[in-house]
C-alpha cells in the first residue's frame, strides 16, 4: 500500500505499524479532529467471513465502552474498501513483549508496577462484562511517559453473550499465556485473565515464560498438568512477595487464584509498599472428586510426564470428559486440539488424578499434514493455510538471510500432522532487526540526519515551513514518530521551520498610538517607542523604524516616533535688565534672546545699558526654544533749554 493513503474522507493511512493474525495496524489521521490514530483494518480475506467479521465489529462495539487510563481507547469503527476497520489511540512507546526481547526480565519493582497497572485496565473491562482472553506482552504497550496501556480486547465477549461463538466453546488466545481451563475449552472468565497476567508476571521477572515446548501444543498441555518453578528459582533477584503473588495467580485451578484483578493488583500494590501480600504462600493442589467436585488435599502431588508425540493414522479417536451435568464439553480445535494429541493419555492422567472413573464419548478430529511454508510471501502462506482450515498466527522475525515479507518456517513445522482448525504459528522475515526511530523534533537538520544515520536509518524527504515558534532551520514535524521501530535503512521525513513568514511592515503614520499598538500586536511585532516634540497632535504616529513597506517577521521590534506636541512658556518682564540679566532670565524659562540688541535713547540714566523694550511682550505665551528681541536703552542729556530777551514795547509819547 502507498502512503499517504485515503482510507474514507475523515481517515488517511500513514504508514504500516503492526500485523497480527486477524488484521494490520496502521498510523493514520483523522482529518476532521486534527489528530494521529491508530487503525486496524481486518485482512482481506476475512472481510467475507461472517465469523470473523462478526468478531471485529463486537470488539468494536464492546471496547468503545471501556474508557479507563490505563486502556487503549477505541473512538470509531466503519467499513471501507470492502472490509472493516478500527480507530483508536495512537500510543506512541513500545510492545511489553519488544521490551522483554530486547532487555530481558525487568527490574522487580517495574514489573510489580505494570502488573498492578494491567490489573487495574483488566479490572475496569470486568467490572463492563468483558473477558480479555487473550493477555499477553504483545498486547500491553508501554508509553513513552511510562503509562500501561492494554490493547486488543478483538477477543473479548460480554459474560452473558450467549452466541454461536461461545456456545461451540470457541478458545482463542495465545499458547504460552492462555489459561488451563482455555486449554481444556472451558468458557473463560475474569479468573482466566488473572492466569494469563500471572504468566505475563512470571516473564516480566523471570525474563521468560513459565513453559515452553517444541509447539504450542506442548506449552498448552503444560499449562494444564505441569507446575512452574517460582520465578526467583530463575532469577534470584526476585523477591518472595512477587513469588507469592505469581503462585496464587498461575493456580491451575481457577477456585484457588484471585478471585478478581482487583485481588491481585492490591496484592501487588502491598508489595511495592513494602508490605506482605494477603494471598497464601502455597495453596494445595486440588483433586476432582468423584461427584466432580473440586477439594484441596495437602498430602497428594501430581506429577505427569510429557505426553508421547502422536503416531497413527490421519485421524484419531479421543475421549472427552463430560461435566457432571453430563453435558459434553466443548470441544476445542482452535486450541491446538490439545485433547486430540493427548488422547487416552491425558484420560488416564486425569483418572489417576481423581480416583474416578469420568464418563466419556469419542470424537473422529480430521489431521492436516503441513506442507513446507519456507520461501513463500506471508500472504501466500495465509491463503494456503486457509485453504487447509488452519488458522495462522502470522510472527514477524528479524532475519537478515531472508528477505523481508518471505516466511522463514513453521511452528509446527513441514511433516507434522495437525488436527483441523488448528493454529500453525508462520515466522515472516521482518528483515534485519527493527530500529527506534529517534526524536528529531527541536533539532537543527544536520543534526537530526547524524542522529538516523547512527541509528541506521536515511533521511526522507525535507519541506521547509514558515513557523511563529520555532527558529529557523530546527525540525518541528517528523513521520514516522520517534519511539516507532522501523526496518533499517528505511526513510523518516521531517519538516524544517523556515522561521516566521516575512510580510511587508504596514504604514503606521498618522494613527493614534493605541491603533498602531493594536495592529502591531495583530501581526505579533513588538515595538519601542519614543516620544518627539512635533506640530502634529499628541500621540500620533511621525514615523517608524524601519519604515513602511519594510519586510519584517513576527517577533521584530519596531520603533514607533509619536508626537509629544509642542511645549509653551510665559515670556518674563525683562525692563530695566542688563542684556545678560535678561538672557539668564530667558534661559531660566526656556527661551533665547536675540544675539544683537538694537539701542535706543533714553533720557533716564538708570535705564542706560537695560532692556527698555523687548518682543513678544511680557506675559505672551510662546513655544520653548523659540527668541525673544530686546531693545537697551542708551542715556543721552537733554539739550539746555533757550532763553529769549523780553522786547520793551515801543514807547508811545503822548501829545
Amino acid at each position: 500500500m502507498n502512503f499517504p493513503h485515503p482510507l474514507t474522507d475523515r481517515y488517511h493511512l500513514a504508514s504500516h505499524l503492526a500485523r497480527g493474525g486477524m488484521a494490520d495496524v496502521y498510523l493514520g489521521t483523522d482529518t476532521l479532529l486534527g489528530r494521529k490514530v491508530a487503525i486496524k483494518i481486518l485482512h482481506a480475506q476475512f472481510s467475507n467471513d461472517e465469523a470473523f467479521v462478526k468478531r471485529f465489529r463486537r470488539e468494536a462495539q464492546a471496547a468503545a465502552n471501556l474508557t479507563h487510563p490505563n486502556i487503549v481507547g477505541i473512538y470509531d469503527w466503519g467499513q471501507a474498501n470492502d472490509t472493516y476497520f478500527i480507530v483508536m489511540e495512537l500510543v506512541e512507546g513500545r510492545s511489553l513483549r519488544d521490551v522483554l526481547r530486547s532487555d530481558g526480565a525487568l527490574l522487580s519493582r517495574r514489573a510489580a508496577e505494570i502488573a498492578a497497572e494491567a490489573a487495574s485496565a483488566l479490572s475496569a473491562a470486568h467490572r463492563g462484562g468483558l473477558v480479555h482472553r487473550d493477555v499477553k506482552p504483545g498486547n500491553i504497550l508501554l508509553a513513552i511517559d511510562g503509562t500501561v496501556k492494554v490493547t486488543d480486547f478483538g477477543i473479548a465477549r460480554a459474560w452473558d453473550d450467549s452466541q454461536e461463538l461461545t456456545r461451540t466453546g470457541a478458545v482463542i488466545g495465545t499458547a504460552s499465556y492462555f489459561s488451563p481451563e482455555q486449554a481444556q475449552g472451558a468458557p473463560a472468565d475474569e479468573r482466566s485473565d488473572v492466569y494469563s497476567l500471572g504468566v505475563v508476571l512470571y516473564e516480566m521477572l523471570s525474563g521468560r515464560p513459565p513453559f515452553a515446548g517444541e509447539s504450542p501444543v506442548a506449552v498448552a498441555y503444560q499449562h494444564v498438568s505441569a507446575s512452574a518453578p517460582p520465578p526467583s528459582a530463575v532469577n534470584a533477584d526476585v523477591p518472595h512477595e512477587l513469588d507469592v503473588i505469581v503462585t496464587r495467580a498461575l493456580e491451575k485451578d481457577p477456585a484457588f487464584r484471585y478471585q478478581t484483578a482487583d485481588e491481585m493488583r492490591a496484592d501487588l500494590l502491598r508489595v511495592l509498599a513494602g508490605q506482605s501480600p494477603v494471598a497464601p504462600a502455597a495453596v494445595p493442589v486440588p483433586v476432582t472428586t468423584q461427584t466432580g467436585t473440586v477439594v484441596a488435599d495437602p498430602t497428594r502431588t501430581r506429577v505427569i510426564q510429557a505426553p508421547p508425540r502422536p503416531t497413527g493414522p490421519a485421524t484419531q479417536t479421543i475421549p472427552v470428559l463430560e461435566d457432571r451435568r453430563g453435558s459434553q464439553v466443548p470441544f476445542i480445535l482452535t486450541a491446538f486440539a490439545l485433547l486430540a494429541l493427548l488422547g487416552t493419555m491425558v484420560f488416564l492422567v486425569f483418572r489417576a488424578a481423581s480416583g474416578d472413573t469420568p464418563v466419556t464419548t469419542t470424537t473422529t478430529v480430521p489431521l492436516i499434514v503441513l506442507p513446507n511454508f519456507a520461501g513463500m510471501t506471508e500472504q501466500q502462506a495465509s491463503a494456503e493455510l486457509t485453504r487447509l482450515g488452519l488458522d495462522d498466527q502470522i510472527r514477524p522475525e528479524a532475519s537478515s538471510d531472508v528477505e523481508s515479507g518471505i516466511v522463514i518456517r513453521t511452528e509446527p513445522g513441514e511433516g507434522v500432522s495437525v488436527p483441523l482448525g488448528s493454529s500453525v504459528f508462520v515466522y515472516v522475515s521482518a528483515g534485519e532487526d527493527p530500529v527506534t526511530v529517534p526524536a528529531l523534533i527541536g533539532r537543527t537538520q544536520p543534526e537530526a540526519e547524524q542522529l538516523l544515520t547512527d541509528a541506521g536509518l536515511t533521511l526522507g524527504s525535507v519541506t521547509m515551513r514558515p513557523d511563529a515558534e520555532a527558529e529557523a532551520g530546527m525540525v518541528i514535524e517528523q513521520s514516522p514518530v520517534a519511539g516507532l521501530e522501523i526496518p533499517p535503512g528505511d526513510p523518516v521525513n521531517i519538516v524544517v521551520s523556515e522561521g516566521p513568514e516575512e510580510f511587508e511592515l504596514p504604514n503606521l503614520v498618522g494613527m493614534e498610538d493605541g491603533e498602531a499598538f493594536a495592529e502591531l500586536n495583530s501581526l505579533d511585532l513588538d515595538w519601542d517607542t519614543i516620544r518627539e516634540e512635533s506640530s502634529e497632535p499628541v500621540g500620533i504616529v511621525i514615523r517608524t523604524q524601519p519604515e513602511a513597506g519594510a519586510l519584517v517577521k513576527a517577533g521584530d521590534v519596531i520603533t514607533i516616533v509619536i508626537s509629544a506636541g509642542r511645549s509653551t512658556v510665559i515670556v518674563p518682564d525683562l525692563f530695566g535688565m542688563t542684556y545678560d540679566e535678561a538672557r539668564r532670565e530667558l534661559e531660566n524659562a526656556g527661551v533665547g534672546i536675540s544675539d544683537n540688541a538694537p539701542i535706543a535713547p533714553t533720557n533716564d540714566p538708570s535705564l542706560d545699558g537695560r532692556v527698555i523694550n523687548q518682543s513678544p511682550d511680557a506675559g505672551a505665551e510662546v513655544d520653548e526654544g523659540s527668541t525673544v528681541e530686546v531693545t537697551l536703552g542708551d542715556f543721552q542729556e537733554p539739550p539746555p533749554p533757550t532763553t529769549t530777551t523780553p522786547t520793551s514795547p515801543p514807547t508811545t509819547i503822548g501829545f
